[in-house]
C-alpha cells in the first residue's frame, strides 16, 4: 500500500516532459509499443462480452466526472452489444469468466456475474432501449424457429442490423428453457419478460403456439424467408430405460419443470426421488421441496463428479434435500399404474469413461429399495426432431460448421439443438449465426474476426494493485421463507455501493487504464502523458534507451518491447 501511495504521489508532482536521455546505464535496441490483448474473462465468456470495458467504465466513474447512473448506462450498452440478456445471465450463468480471472488466486476473482446482474437490472429499471446498428431496412425477411436464448439472440442481432425477423415459438410463452426449465426462485419472470420485451420493441415479430415441423414443414418458410435459424432447444427428457418407468407419476425433469413453470397444479405427494446429478436434477429437487415433499437426489457417482454447479448443490442442501450417492436405478416398483418405490444397485467407482469421470461399477448383492410418491428422471435431455429429420444424421444432433450453417442451404442452427451447453453458449451461437446470415445476404466474405492474444497473469505487474477483498452479496431469504414463497428469488444481489467498489478490483488486463505508472517509472522522458483524460499515452522513442522498465512495470501488461 505504501509503495502504491508513493508512486501516485510521484505521478502527481512530476512535470510533463521532464527528464531526457540518461546518457548512460543499461540500454537495448528494443523499443516499447502498445499491444492490445484479450483479458481471460472475455475469452472465457462464451459470448465474449466486453467485461473489461464495462467494469472499467464503472471503476473510472469519479475519474471521468460521471454520475453512477451515467456509468451504469454506458456499461449496459457494452454488455448489450453482444447479448440482450445481461439481467438474465447475471442470474443463471455459472460464470466461467470468473474461473479464469487473473485476480482469482489473489483475493478471489472479480464478481463479474454479480456486476452483470446489477448492470442488467439497472437497464430494466430505467427502461433502457436496445440500439440498432443502422437505420437501413433490408428487403430480406428472416425466420427464427424457437424463442429460446439462441433464437432470440439471433433475432436481436439481425433486427439491429436492419432485418425483419419473425420468431415462431411452439409454446404459449417465450423464453424456451429460460422460461420452462429454470425455476422462478433463480430467474424471476419479470426479469425474463423485461429483457424479451426490449427485443420485440426492435420490431421482432413473435408468433406463439406455432410448432414449426409439427404444424407445418419448416421448408415451407423458404417461400417467404431468405434464411432460417433453427433454435428449437432440447425439451425432450431422456428415459431411464428400466422396468416400470411408464408409471403415471414418473416424470422427466423437462416435463416436470415445464408443468410447474407453466403454472399447472402438480401433486408430487410426500416423497420425491430425483435421478441424476446435473442442474436439472437440482432444479427439480428444489422445486419439489417448494411443493412440500421430502426429496432425495439419487446419483450414480459421488458429489465430486456431479455436473451441477456448486452454489445450486449447496442451496439444495440448505433446503433439506437429501443425497444418496453411488447408487444406480434398477426398476420402478408399481402398484397399479403408479410408482410406489424404486429398486437401486449400490456401486463403486471404476476406471474413467468417455466423459472423463470414473465409471460406476455395481457391487454384487448390494440392492435396496426406497419408497416414493413421485419419480423425476433428470439424467439428460434431447431435441424433439419431429419435422426436422433432414437436419441430423441417425441419432446425432444437428451439425453445423464454424459459421453455424447446417447441411441445408440457407438454414442455420444454434443452442441446445446442437448439444447441451450453457445459456451463454446458446446466446453466442445465435449471435454468430446472425453475423453469418448478414454476411451471406450482403454478399460479404463469411469470416470471424480473430481476438487479440490472451493476456495471462505472468505478463502483468499484479504487485501494483492494492489488495481488495472480493465483495459478496448479503445472504438471501432464510429457508422457511424460501419454502413458503416458492417464487421468491433466493440470491440477493450486490448493492450499488458494493458494485462500484467491486468494479475497482478489475485490473483492466491487457488495456491501459491510465494509471500513469509507465510515465512515473521512465527516467528518460520517453513517455508522454496526455493532457486530456482518455487520450492515449505516447512514446518519444528518440529519448528511449530500451531499459524495459515501462513494459516490466505496466500493471495491465499493455506495453511490450520489440
Amino acid at each position: 500500500m505504501a509503495l502504491v501511495l508513493k508512486q501516485k504521489k510521484k505521478l502527481q508532482t512530476r512535470a510533463v516532459g521532464s527528464g531526457g536521455p540518461r546518457g548512460g546505464g543499461e540500454t537495448s535496441a528494443l523499443r516499447p509499443k502498445h499491444v492490445l490483448k484479450t483479458p481471460p474473462c472475455t475469452d472465457g465468456c462464451p459470448i465474449h462480452n466486453d467485461i473489461r470495458g464495462a467494469l472499467q467504465i464503472m471503476a473510472q466513474t469519479e475519474d471521468y466526472g460521471r454520475t453512477r447512473e451515467e456509468s451504469l448506462e454506458l456499461a449496459w450498452e457494452r454488455f448489450t452489444e453482444t447479448s440482450p440478456f445481461p439481467a438474465v445471465c447475471g442470474r443463471v450463468c455459472p460464470h466461467p469468466c470468473e474461473t479464469v480471472c487473473n485476480r482469482a488466486d489473489m483475493e478471489g476473482a472479480v464478481s463479474i456475474n454479480q456486476l452483470e446482474r446489477i448492470i442488467g437490472d439497472f437497464g430494466l429499471q430505467k427502461g433502457l432501449a436496445l440500439k440498432k446498428l443502422t437505420d437501413e431496412v433490408h428487403p430480406e425477411k428472416i425466420a427464427v424457429i424457437g424463442a429460446g436464448p439462441a433464437g432470440l439472440s439471433c433475432a436481436y442481432q439481425l433486427a439491429r442490423r436492419g432485418y425483419r425477423v419473425t420468431v415462431f415459438e411452439a409454446f404459449s410463452q417465450t423464453g424456451g428453457m429460460l422460461r420452462y426449465g429454470i425455476p422462478r426462485y433463480r430467474l424471476p419472470a419479470d426479469v425474463l419478460d423485461g429483457e424479451i420485451a426490449r427485443i420485440e420493441k426492435l420490431g421482432v415479430e413473435i408468433k406463439l403456439n406455432t410448432a414449426v415441423g409439427r404444424d407445418f414443414p419448416y421448408t415451407d418458410l423458404r417461400k417467404d424467408y431468405a434464411a432460417i435459424f433453427v433454435g428449437i432447444g432440447a425439451h425432450k427428457g431422456k428415459a431411464l430405460r428400466i422396468p416400470g418407468e411408464d408409471a403415471a407419476n414418473v416424470w422427466t425433469a423437462t416435463t416436470f419443470l415445464n408443468a410447474v413453470m407453466s403454472g399447472k397444479q402438480v401433486d408430487v405427494g410426500n416423497k420425491v426421488l430425483v435421478i441424476g446429478g446435473g442442474d436439472a436434477a437440482i432444479d427439480a429437487a428444489r422445486v419439489s421441496r417448494r411443493l412440500g415433499a421430502e426429496v432425495w437426489i439419487v446419483y450414480r457417482r459421488t458429489i465430486h463428479e456431479m455436473p451441477a454447479i456448486e452454489p445450486e448443490i449447496e442451496g439444495a442442501k440448505e433446503e433439506g434435500v437429501n443425497f444418496e450417492f453411488l447408487v444406480m436405478p434398477l426398476e420402478v416398483i408399481k402398484e397399479g399404474d403408479r410408482a410406489v418405490a424404486m429398486k437401486f444397485q449400490r456401486t463403486e467407482l471404476g476406471e474413467p469413461d468417455a466423459s472423463g469421470r470414473r465409471r460406476p461399477v455395481p457391487i454384487e448383492g448390494a440392492v435396496f429399495t426406497l419408497d416414493c410418491t413421485t419419480v423425476v428422471s433428470a439424467i439428460s435431455q434431447e431435441p424433439d426432431f419431429e419435422g426436422f429429420d433432414d437436419l441430423h444424421t441417425g441419432r446425432d444432433w444437428v451439425k453445423v460448421d464454424e459459421f453455424h450453417r447446417t447441411n441445408q442451404e440457407g438454414v442455420y442452427a444454434g443452442g441446445d439443438v446442437l448439444d447441451l451447453a450453457l445459456v451463454t453458449t446458446a446466446i453466442a451461437q445465435g449471435s454468430r449465426a446472425a453475423a453469418t446470415i448478414h454476411q451471406v445476404l450482403r454478399c460479404e466474405q463469411v469470416s470471424i474476426t480473430p481476438m487479440a492474444p490472451i493476456i495471462h497473469k505472468d505478463k502483468m505487474n499484479r504487485a501494483w494493485f492494492e489488495k481488495k477483498d472480493r465483495v459478496v452479496p448479503q445472504p438471501g431469504a432464510d429457508v422457511p421463507t424460501r419454502l413458503a414463497q416458492p417464487e421468491l428469488e433466493v440470491e440477493k444481489g450486490l448493492t450499488q455501493d458494493e458494485a462500484f467498489e467491486e468494479a475497482k478490483r478489475c485490473m483492466s488486463c491487457g488495456l491501459c487504464f491510465e494509471c500513469g505508472h509507465c510515465w512515473t517509472m521512465c527516467g528518460d522522458g520517453a513517455i508522454i502523458r496526455p493532457l486530456n483524460k482518455g487520450e492515449p499515452y505516447a512514446f518519444k522513442l528518440e529519448f528511449c534507451q530500451g531499459c524495459k522498465k515501462c513494459a516490466e512495470q505496466c500493471p495491465c501488461g499493455y506495453i511490450e518491447m520489440a
